[in-house]
């Protein structure tokens, strides 16, 4: 059993599980396991390492239109290295600065790989949930998409200071505040723009049909992909990007475009089936452990 195919089973089975958090009586909460080998390349530094780990969880908060307030994280490796533990910590704590949040501390212990755990609690009184999506609404990102996949090129390029730095992204959880009342669905990118719209259709009961030359593509993938086809791929397949995708009325996010503080574009609009790009099928692959 895969990973998708292993949630749906959870899915099947916890009434609160199938969007990006739990929200239990306006609590929301949710956790993200990081492994060296799958998910922080050669030269990925223990600051980066700890942003990372936190901000993954603070995106699912910001995909559930909520405020983040706290952070924890469990730190597993096989030797305990002062200065990596506290540039991790220091991580950690600069992203959750960077959306009015704390970390609060966390656990350690022995492990044959680095491997981490973060969870981070929030509070939201009107959350978007993934259902909810219509036909008619439009659809939307934040931000740019492929900055992951343009750090990855650069990790296996020996460029690590760009990496880590393209590695260190922003969790939207200002913009999934002033979305919520505004988005019909919502969810991160986690899993890449492509498998996001499948996700979204089949929570909503909808489809998708999205123009390739609307995807605000990240100058990082520029500056690495090699052709049209990896740019698509790094953009649109690869995940790990943690913006937020979402659906509305177009006229609804259009009047509060200017309200945003995070820049939105609008990528196509919802159908009632199919997920499509420029008409053709858009495939339902992604990011994956």
């Amino acid at each position: 059993m895969d990973e998708r195919s292993a949630l749906g089973l959870l899915a099947g089975r916890i009434d609160a599980a199938g969007d990006d958090a739990a929200v239990i009586d306006g609590l929301v909460i949710t956790t993200d396991m990081l492994h060296e080998r799958t998910d922080f390349p050669e030269g990925t530094t223990r600051y980066t390492a700890g942003w990372r780990t936190v901000g993954a969880s603070l995106s699912d908060v910001a995909a559930m239109g909520g405020a983040a307030t706290a952070a924890v994280a469990a730190y597993g490796a096989p030797a305990f290295d002062p200065a990596e533990i506290e540039a991790f910590v220091d991580g950690a704590s600069d992203v959750c600065e960077l959306v009015d949040a704390a970390y609060v501390g966390g656990d350690l212990d022995s492990h044959d790989e680095f491997t981490v755990a973060g969870a981070v609690v929030g509070r939201t009184d009107d959350p978007v949930f993934r259902h909810g999506a219509e036909p008619g609404d439009a659809v939307y990102v934040t931000g740019t998409l492929g900055r992951t996949g343009a750090a990855i090129r650069e990790f296996e390029r020996g460029n690590v200071d760009r990496g880590n730095e393209l590695f260190r992204f922003e969790p939207r959880v200002a913009a999934g505040r002033q979305l919520a009342g505004v988005a019909s669905a919502m969810m991160d990118s986690s899993d890449g723009l492509a498998r996001s719209l499948h996700q979204l259709a089949a929570a909503s009961d909808c489809g998708f049909d999205v123009e390739w030359d609307r995807l605000p593509v990240d100058r990082a993938v520029d500056a690495v992909a090699d052709g049209e086809a990896e740019r698509r791929e790094l953009s649109t397949f690869f995940g790990e990007d943690f913006e937020l995708v979402f659906t509305g009325p177009r006229a609804v996010v259009e009047a509060n475009r200017e309200w945003l503080d995070t820049p939105i574009t609008r990528i196509g609009r919802v159908t009632k089936g199919g997920v499509l790009a420029d008409g053709d099928p858009l495939p339902d692959r992604g990011y994956s452990h």
